[in-house]
């Protein structure tokens, strides 16, 4: 019984290392890659579990007119590299709502507004990023 304890208490442990938003300034790929953003299908109330899921890497200069399909409208959190700008548009093509990140952590795009009554949350469709 301790045993079966002890593992689900580490398991527990890991899965909250997962849900960590990376700092702005060690935002690397598998490879060693400066990678300018990194944006996450998920966000929580509590910031310590923001940036979970699944995730997108935007590159230095990448310029996406039109977000891969499966991460239209779904991206909830994001990170921005140090001395980097992320710009997003809320339409493909670059149409739309218009928002410019500089270097951070945005924990929920549900707080970042949009408009009068809207926010970013699940509402990226194009994207430019710049170091």
């Amino acid at each position: 019984m301790k045993v079966a304890s002890a593992l689900l208490l580490c398991a527990l442990c890991f899965l909250g290392l997962d849900a960590q938003c990376p700092e702005p300034n060690t935002l690397k790929d598998a490879e060693g890659k400066k990678i300018c953003a990194r944006m996450f299908e998920h966000s929580n109330y509590y910031y310590d579990q923001s940036c979970g899921g699944e995730y997108i890497d935007a590159y230095p200069n990448d310029d996406v007119p039109i977000i891969p399909r499966p991460w239209d409208n779904r991206i909830s959190s994001l990170v921005v590299n140090k001395m980097c700008s992320l710009t997003v548009w809320s339409r493909v093509k670059k149409n739309g709502s218009k928002r410019k990140f500089s270097s951070g952590i945005f924990y929920r795009l549900k707080d970042v507004q949009q408009g009068l009554f809207g926010s970013w949350e699940n509402d990226i469709s194009a994207y430019y990023c710049v170091c």
